[in-house]
């Protein structure tokens, strides 16, 4: 594989959960945000804040992003054009999400070029109408995903991917077999068991309904961890719904 020092960066990217006190300077964080927002934008549909105050910041981080669609900002333009917003907000969201999510990479990768770790989290979306509280947002901004971001307190090996031809699909989509999905398995079990991540957590999702344990540290593993959470969790789009509509956005028909 080539190698260059952003694709070494881009490599060796892991999750980061414990901080040192030591706090990013103000022209780090600005560097970092400024080369995020030179992602490949389809509208600009994505604003940032910002918070130092490490009470509320998980992991005790000392820097925690929070990155948003931000359609009101966009209208306050279009407004000054004479145009009003009439594409649907399902539509909206999807390039918001793109841009948005875009922009947060390219932060992580900016970061991480200068020597700190950050962690995503992924239940943002969830807990949007707290965050519009927090920040005093306007309606049409919706909270998508926040990062948290500061100097790396451990040292953490690289995390398994699933391998490059069950991933990369020339042509047409493939019928996997057997031994194809058992060796994907097997590459991202072994892997995580090899670093004991989930015993260096201590998590493990807890079975519900009538479902009896029969994993422990020695072989619970990420495919049974993923398969729990997408085998239980959120049955309903009901609550990401009401989060959306409460910030401003009808994604129903």
């Amino acid at each position: 594989m080539i190698v260059n020092p952003v694709i070494n960066t881009m490599i060796k990217h892991k999750s980061v959960r414990k901080y040192k006190d030591k706090v990013p300077s103000d022209d780090m964080i600005q560097t970092i945000v400024r080369a995020g927002q030179q992602a490949p934008f389809s509208y600009q549909l994505c604003s940032v804040l910002l918070t130092r105050n490490r009470e509320e910041i998980p992991e005790n981080a000392p820097l925690l992003f929070t990155f948003c669609v931000d359609s009101h900002r966009l209208e306050l333009v279009m407004e000054h054009r004479n145009w009003k917003m009439i594409m649907n907000d399902l539509s909206l969201l999807f390039f918001g999400i793109i841009d948005a999510s875009l922009m947060a990479e390219n932060m992580v990768i900016a970061a991480a070029s200068l020597g700190l770790g950050s962690c995503f989290l992924g239940n943002t979306p969830y807990q949007a109408e707290k965050i519009v509280r927090r920040y005093n947002l306007p309606s049409r901004v919706f909270p998508l995903v926040q990062l948290t971001v500061g100097y790396p307190a451990e040292e953490l090996p690289v995390r398994p991917r699933f391998p490059l031809d069950f991933t990369l699909f020339e042509d047409s989509y493939p019928v996997f077999g057997e031994g194809e999905i058992d060796e994907a398995m097997r590459i991202m079990d072994e892997g995580y068991l090899a670093q004991d991540y989930y015993r260096y957590y201590n998590y493990m999702v807890p079975l519900s309904g009538k479902k009896v344990e029969a994993y422990n540290f020695d072989n619970y593993s990420w495919t049974e961890h993923i398969s729990r959470k997408a085998g239980q969790w959120l049955r309903s789009s009901h609550k990401l719904l009401v989060q959306l509509q409460k910030c401003g956005f009808k994604v129903t028909s």
